[in-house]
């Protein structure tokens, strides 16, 4: 099972995706409200076109109706973050023991070849963003626990919504190289195949993660 595509098959496609990457990088502020017409100018679009994508990412949980108010981007909250953060520890440990199983070794190997590439990156120690897709080391071991259960509800559930908090706020600064030394441990624990300490590790990274964004949330 492979995630939605990122390249976009229509021009709806298209503008959902901008939109999405906008939100999630901040470019449309979070908590900010959305106006069809205003988008629709800026997107270049029909209202149709950007009343659909709002729906859309309704789905994706980082767009969110209030009565009186309309659609609204979600905020980025200490309450919404401990929630959010409590599920993704314990589904993506369970990706990451499941892939400690599951993955091929060519799989794995990617894998360690990608964390090589962001490299070049991290070690500066300012920044450690990773596109969403093939390029972000999470969604990879989500792919390798091949339950395809587990895959919709990370995807489809709370991925982007996790990438908000990730990307604007969990990116820089001196957990970056703390990050990349621990995302190399859980390749090793999953090219070791042992299970227990990929889950472990990979529960350990995302609750360390959530206390640096809960620090700037502060």
């Amino acid at each position: 099972m492979t995630f939605q595509p990122l390249q976009p098959v229509t021009a709806a496609d298209k503008t959902f995706y901008q939109l999405r990457q906008d939100i999630v990088e901040g470019v449309i502020a979070a908590g900010a409200k959305l106006s069809e017409t205003e988008l629709s100018t800026t997107y270049g679009v029909s209202r149709a076109v950007i009343r659909e994508a709002i729906n859309r990412l309704e789905s994706s949980h980082i767009v969110e109706r209030k009565a009186n108010v309309g659609a609204r981007v979600v905020a980025l909250t200490a309450g919404g973050l401990s929630e959010l953060y409590q599920i993704r520890e314990s589904l993506e440990g369970m990706a990451a023991r499941l892939a400690a199983k599951h993955m091929t070794d060519a799989e794995i190997g990617e894998l360690e070849a990608l964390l090589q590439s962001h490299f070049k990156d991290v070690k500066e120690g300012e920044s450690y963003y990773q596109e969403a897709g093939d390029v972000d080391f999470h969604y990879r071991i989500i792919l390798g626990s091949k339950n395809k259960h587990l895959i919709s509800m990370l995807f489809d559930g709370i991925y982007h919504l996790v990438r908000m908090y990730r990307v604007q706020l969990g990116m820089a600064g001196p957990r970056v190289t703390t990050a990349f030394d621990e995302h190399k441990h859980i390749v090793k624990a999953i090219a070791n195949r042992d299970e227990e300490l990929a889950e472990i590790l990979m529960r350990r990274h995302i609750m360390y993660s959530k206390n640096n964004i809960q620090n700037k949330l502060a």
